[in-house]
C-alpha cells in the first residue's frame, strides 16, 4: 500500500529530520509524500540527532501520516550510510513508507537498503551525477522495491560543469532520460528536482509544467508554500477532464474503434492520454478528500 501510494503521488516536501515539530504542518500542507531528510539538510555534527529525533517523532504520527513519510538517507559512499541502514528498519517497521537514495549511481546500494529496511520499504533512488545517469536501466531495475525514479537536477549540474540558464534548457536530455528509463522499466513517471524560489508561482508553476509535458509525474518541494501550486499543476482543470471524459465515452460508444471527438480523430493512443488524465483527476480527487 505504501508503495502504490509513492508511485502515485505527485508533490514531494522536504522537511529536515532535526525539526521534527514542522512534520505536522508538513504532513497537513497537502503535500502526497513528505520527506524527512538526514542529508543536505544536516549538519554532519547532527546525523545522529536527526536519526534520534526521527524516531522519536514517527512514534506521536497516526498510521496514516507515517504511510506517507519517506527518509532522505545520507549517500552511501558517506560515513553515515550505515548508520542510517540500522535506524530505517524499524522506521520502516513502524509504518514508514520507505527512502529515498541520494546519488544513486548503481544498484549496489539500492540493493543494500531494500535488504536493510525489508520487501515493505518503497525505494526512490535520486539521479544526481553524470555516473547515475549512465547507470539509469541498473537503477531502475536494481529492486522491486523502486518506486520510481528522481531528479536531482542542482547536484547534477554541478557534477557535470553545466550553467544552465533560467529555463534549463540545458537538462532536457537528461530529463528525456529519466522518463525513458522510468518507462523501460516499468515504473511510474519520475519526479522533477525542486525550485529554489519558494515564493515565485509563476516560476514554480511554470517548472511544473514543464515537467509534465515531459512525463514526468511529481516534483520535489522545499517549502509548503510550493505544494498547491505543484498539486494545481498536476490535477487536470475542467476542460481537460470534460474532454477525457467525452474521449473514453465515445470509445465506448464505437466499440474501440477509431472515432471523432470535438472534430479530431481519437484512437488508442488518445484514448491511453485520456484515461492518464482521469487517473490524475482521480488522485486530485482523492487528495481533496482525506
Amino acid at each position: 500500500m505504501t508503495t502504490d501510494l509513492a508511485r502515485s503521488a505527485c508533490s514531494f516536501l522536504f522537511v529536515p529530520a532535526t525539526r521534527p515539530e514542522r512534520l505536522p504542518k508538513a504532513l497537513a500542507s497537502g503535500a502526497d509524500m513528505v520527506i524527512a531528510d538526514w542529508e543536505d539538510a544536516v549538519a554532519p555534527a547532527d546525523k545522529a540527532a536527526a536519526r534520534a529525533a526521527l524516531q522519536q517523532a514517527v512514534q506521536a504520527l497516526p498510521a496514516a501520516d507515517r504511510a506517507r513519510l519517506l527518509v532522505r538517507t545520507n549517500a552511501s559512499a558517506s560515513e553515515w550510510f550505515g548508520a542510517d541502514l540500522a535506524a530505517l528498519g524499524p522506521l520502516v517497521a513502524a509504518g514508514v513508507a520507505g527512502a529515498m537514495l541520494p546519488k544513486a549511481e548503481g544498484a549496489g546500494a539500492l540493493q543494500q537498503v531494500a535488504a536493510a529496511a525489508g520487501p515493505r520499504c518503497a525505494l526512490v533512488p535520486l539521479v544526481e551525477s553524470v555516473a547515475g545517469l549512465d547507470a539509469l536501466d541498473a537503477i531502475a531495475a536494481a529492486t522491486p522495491q523502486v518506486a520510481r525514479l528522481a531528479f536531482g537536477h542542482l547536484d547534477f549540474q554541478v557534477d557535470a560543469g553545466m550553467q544552465c540558464g533560467p529555463d534549463e534548457g540545458e537538462l532536457l536530455p537528461a530529463r528525456w532520460a529519466l522518463v525513458m528509463a522510468s518507462r523501460r522499466a516499468g515504473l511510474a513517471p519520475p519526479i522533477d528536482g525542486v525550485t529554489t524560489d519558494t515564493q515565485d508561482a509563476a516560476r514554480i508553476g511554470g517548472d511544473t509544467r514543464r515537467a509534465l509535458r515531459l512525463g514526468f509525474g511529481a516534483k520535489l518541494c522545499i517549502h509548503p508554500a510550493q505544494v498547491p501550486w505543484v498539486n494545481g499543476v498536476f490535477a487536470p482543470d475542467a476542460a481537460a477532464v470534460a474532454h477525457a471524459s467525452a474521449v473514453v465515452q465515445a470509445m465506448q460508444d464505437a466499440g474501440g474503434g477509431v472515432c471523432v471527438v470535438d472534430g479530431r480523430m481519437v484512437d488508442a493512443p488518445v484514448l491511453r492520454l485520456a484515461e492518464q488524465t482521469l487517473a490524475r483527476h482521480a488522485w486530485a480527487q482523492q487528495r481533496l478528500s482525506n
